[in-house]
């Protein structure tokens, strides 16, 4: 089979398109087909290897210690292993498993779920990770109706699975993001959105109850002053940091500083997990979130896909067809 490859860190144009051995099934396991791959974030920060605290958790001090990229996907099983009793061959299923930048991958019966209704593989591989990620945030917040939310990161493909779900629990959700998706970000249902380049959101004479920081770059101090007294903040994941911690610290300093305030300031670690994905699944066959694919690519061209997703332009997700 075909599959992204790479054999050290470096730049997106570093990883290749090689021929692998196909995987097979152990006993609770599946063989699936990949139709779709979404791209996000820890894509990239699994190329590059950066931060570089990163590589002590297992991924690999000097190269990477698993050739293959890629973590969420849609597409349609092949085989089962003997002990597979939920999943039969030929249902279309999403999950989450390593290596999903390929034609075929081997996942675990309880990772993979039936796609929404509705939802073609395209837009069904946009869901494992970032609207799974999305809806944890919210929960985490604890966001109820009558609650004014930010997201910061609004258009991007956590961002915009945030805005719907927050709107969809009864917030008035305001987005910020650049002016170029602006319209997009209305069109998510909030209600106001602001454009980070002409004005910074963290300056404004207002407060809200729940922040929810996709975009990984503002100070500490400076979303608590527009938190409200009581309110939270949930940082998911750290960008535009140092070499060494890529904004991690932030989330550390949030973790302490909550101990000494009202205010709740979380750091986010999303674990993809069946019964979210079966939350998500329930969000979109209600109509509350729909899948925004900005771009998509094909399997040769992964290092295109991964630089277009890191360069901020995109609008909700980009995505692999294999």
């Amino acid at each position: 089979m075909r599959a992204i490859t790479r054999t050290a860190y470096g730049a997106p144009e570093t990883i290749r398109l090689a021929e692998r051995a196909m995987p097979v099934p152990s006993e609770k396991e599946v063989l699936v087909r990949v139709r779709s791959a979404g791209v996000d974030a820890g894509t990239w920060h699994l190329v590059t290897g950066q931060p570089y605290l990163m590589r002590l958790f297992g991924f690999g001090l000097r190269a990477p210690r698993d050739p293959g990229l890629g973590l969420a996907f849609s597409g349609q099983v092949v085989e089962i292993g003997t002990a597979v009793t939920r999943v039969s061959v030929g249902d279309d299923v999403m999950g989450s498993a390593a290596g999903a930048f390929a034609e075929y991958l081997v996942a675990p019966e309880a990772s993979v779920r039936p796609i929404p209704q509705g939802l073609d593989h395209t837009q069904a591989a946009a869901l494992p990770i970032s609207a799974v990620t999305a809806l944890e945030a919210v929960r985490a917040a604890h966001v109820a109706r009558g609650d004014r939310v930010l997201v910061l990161g609004a258009g991007g493909g956590v961002g915009h699975f945030a805005v719907q779900i927050a709107v969809a629990a009864g917030a008035t959700v305001t987005g910020v993001c650049s002016a170029a998706k602006m319209e997009f970000v209305h069109s998510l249902g909030a209600t106001d959105v602001i454009d980070y380049r002409t004005t910074d959101a963290t300056a404004l004479d207002r407060q809200w109850d729940v922040i929810i920081d996709t975009a990984g770059n503002r100070p500490l101090r400076m979303l608590r002053r527009i938190l409200t007294r009581r309110g939270t903040l949930i940082l998911v994941g750290g960008e535009h940091g140092g070499a060494l911690l890529g904004g991690m610290e932030r989330g550390l300093a949030a973790m302490v500083t909550g101990i000494f305030t009202r205010q709740k300031l979380r750091m986010l670690v999303s674990r993809e997990n069946p019964a979210d994905y079966e939350a998500v699944t329930a969000l979109v066959d209600d109509g509350s979130i729909v899948p925004r694919i900005d771009r998509t690519f094909p399997l040769s061209e992964a290092a295109a896909a991964i630089e277009s997703m890191r360069s901020g332009s995109v609008r909700g997700k980009v995505v692999l067809e294999v």
